[in-house]
């Protein structure tokens, strides 16, 4: 087996791209109750690659890309110490390669051109009760910060 590699996400991968991004929200419905039934997208992936802002990597082995992330430069609150941040998203690596480093390398990959941007900070949202990625997330370094909550109001459907 190679070495798994990351590079910048280009549209020549855009179909995988596409079937991961159904990957996550699969993984996601179970956890979510206000996302629509039926198939959705969460983003725009071909305007995040050429995004200046962004940052769109993929894992590869053996020429295969088997996982990805994006860092998305956004300004922070206008009261805390950091100006900007990097929000992280995408986070996906297919299931029988889970477990063997890919979503660490990805976050280096995006760790390093989030540096090389200036930003000092990431931020990444994830469901409270995915406690795999919450694991995941803090094995390498990340803190739980805040969490958000909902209530669904009498006369809603959600």
């Amino acid at each position: 087996m190679e070495q798994i590699i990351t590079r910048a996400a280009t549209l020549s991968d855009l179909d995988i791209l596409l079937e991961f991004e159904q990957g996550i929200i699969r993984t996601e419905r179970p956890f979510d109750p206000t996302l629509k039934d039926g198939h959705i997208n969460y983003y725009d992936i071909a305007a995040m690659i050429g995004a200046p802002h962004v940052e769109v990597v993929v894992a590869e082995l053996d020429s295969e890309v088997i996982g990805s992330g994006y860092a998305r430069i956004e300004d922070s609150k206008v009261y805390v110490k950091h100006p900007k941040h990097a929000y992280l998203g995408f986070m996906y690596v297919k299931p029988e390669y889970r477990g063997k480093g890919v979503n660490k390398k990805v976050i280096a990959a995006l760790q390093y051109w989030a540096t090389k941007q200036g930003i000092t900070e990431f931020r990444l949202d994830v469901y409270d009760d995915n406690l795999p990625a919450v694991k995941a997330y803090e094995k390498i370094g990340f803190k739980k910060h805040l969490i958000e909550m909902r209530m669904e109001l009498p006369g809603n459907d959600q």
